[in-house]
């Protein structure tokens, strides 16, 4: 019950995170991505803080030696950059650039309203369900 109500906060002040800071405004990152254009830069302060958070978070939380709420910490094994990686960034990328989401602020985005949310999702879904038909 513990890792539940603890998943639920984190993923509250997540998706708070993004609509604070407008992460789930499509026009917004396409303009933050349109650096040949009228680009906005304002999102690489979001992208500054979460990489500073996320570098000081890493190394306090890795100096215990198991998380508050599990018994281990759980990390990828694999640190390879392989097809996979490099074939996966890639669609991800062109899918952001085209549709202003990705999956976090996709899904907070539905909650806001809109149909542009729902239509992400469903590509999205669309998309890992072809993934899994697809070997690479």
């Amino acid at each position: 019950m513990k890792q539940t109500l603890a998943a639920f906060a984190v993923g509250l002040v997540f998706g708070l995170g993004l609509v604070t800071s407008q992460m789930i405004n499509p026009a917004k990152i396409i303009g933050f991505l349109n650096v040949a254009g009228d680009w906005d830069p304002t999102l690489a302060v979001v992208m500054a803080s979460a990489l500073a958070t996320s570098f000081i978070g890493y190394r306090l939380v890795l100096a215990r030696h198991a998380p508050l709420l599990d018994e281990a910490f759980h990390l990828p094994a694999n640190t390879r950059i392989d097809r996979k990686l490099i074939i996966g960034a890639g669609v991800f990328g062109i899918g952001w650039g085209l549709s202003g989401l990705c999956p976090g602020p996709g899904v907070a985005a539905s909650a806001v309203g809109g149909a542009l949310p729902f239509v992400y999702l469903a590509a999205m879904l669309a998309g890992m369900r072809a993934r899994d038909l697809v070997k690479l």
